[in-house]
């Protein structure tokens, strides 16, 4: 695949993820709406929304025929964080606002928003195609594009509908909604378990599709840095990270793999950004015997040890000693390393 199918494959993964969340999130707010223009308006671009996501898979099938580990494992991941934002958002919308009326308000306002990006997307991953010359990519962004602003019009026109009901309701007292009566919240729960449920099922995905990709040199540590950047403290290696002294932390560092590396690195620098454990960082940063190293149990090392030159179990008596040191790959490359 050359620089610029993989760039069109990379956006066109951005562009599957924020369908497949939109989905979701467009799921969470038909169930807190009542029947009427709205609603069908939503129902409507939810069946839309799932034919784009399967239009966008199929060109994305035909561009990398899943042959990048690369751009699949950051597609999974992007999915993932979408799907969990949608999630997330389900019991806060069912808790916003003074009534009914005024939930659906706010909700519109967010799929005016949402929407507002959706065209964004497409509007780049039109552009982009037709700079390198994928007329079809292109025609396919321009079609969804087209789907995406109508959407925007519609909802447009519904939020002055949506506003008078608020005034009605919580102005003038005729209040013709009430989100705990109409089964709404029963129908976002439901909703929100069949959330997590993809949510997990998405997750497991990424694992495999994580552990595939990091076969490939420099994946772990770029997924690293990638996960560090929005990591929360509990997210680390090292327990208690911010309770610890620097001196602490950097002892703790050799443990770590690279991606854990990476990902303390990027956390640090957002936050502390302590010399003494970015300098420490650096002098552990280094590639690994082979590629997909630090997944492997000592078993597997020591298995894989048994076909390896001389140069190779240095490597891994070196790398093994200024990282983990387990015991049992250590005495894997000794014996190895006595054959000869």
């Amino acid at each position: 695949m050359n620089a610029d199918q993989q760039k069109v494959v990379q956006y066109l993964d951005e562009a599957h993820a924020s369908e497949q969340a939109l989905a979701r999130a467009l799921e969470s707010q038909i169930a807190m709406t009542p029947r009427g223009s709205y609603r069908s308006a939503l129902e409507s671009h939810l069946n839309e929304t799932h034919r784009h996501a399967e239009r966008v898979r199929e060109r994305l099938g035909a561009l990398d025929n899943g042959g990048n580990p690369v751009t699949a494992l950051f597609g999974v991941m992007e999915s993932a964080v979408g799907q969990a934002v949608a999630l997330s958002m389900a019991p806060w919308q069912l808790v916003r606002g003074s009534g009914g009326e005024e939930k659906v308000l706010k909700n519109a306002k967010d799929a005016y928003a949402s929407e507002a990006l959706e065209i964004a997307t497409y509007t780049a991953l039109e552009r982009l195609a037709q700079k390198v010359g994928d007329d079809e990519t292109a025609s396919l962004a321009a079609s969804i594009r087209a789907d995406e602003e109508r959407m925007l019009a519609r909802v447009l026109r519904e939020i002055p509908k949506l506003t008078d009901a608020v005034v009605r309701a919580d102005v003038g007292g005729a209040s013709s909604y009430d989100v705990t009566t109409t089964g709404a919240a029963d129908a976002v729960r439901e909703v929100g378990e069949a959330a997590r449920k993809r949510t997990r099922k998405t997750a497991t995905s990424a694992k495999r599709t994580a552990r595939q990709a990091r076969k490939v040199p420099g994946v772990a540590r770029a997924e690293g840095q990638v996960k560090g950047a929005v990591a929360s403290e509990g997210d680390l290696a090292i327990a208690r990270y911010d309770e610890l002294t620097a001196d602490e932390i950097s002892g703790k560092l050799g443990e770590l793999s690279q991606i854990d590396l990476a990902k303390v690195d990027a956390y640090e620098r957002k936050n502390q950004n302590r010399t003494t454990i970015l300098s420490r960082i650096t002098s552990l940063r280094g590639a690994e015997p082979w590629a997909g190293y630090d997944d492997q149990t000592a078993a597997d090392v020591s298995s894989a040890l048994s076909d390896a030159d001389d140069d190779r179990a240095k490597q891994v008596r070196a790398y093994e000693s200024a990282h983990k040191g387990r015991a049992g790959v250590l005495k894997a490359t000794e014996r190895e390393l006595a054959r000869t």
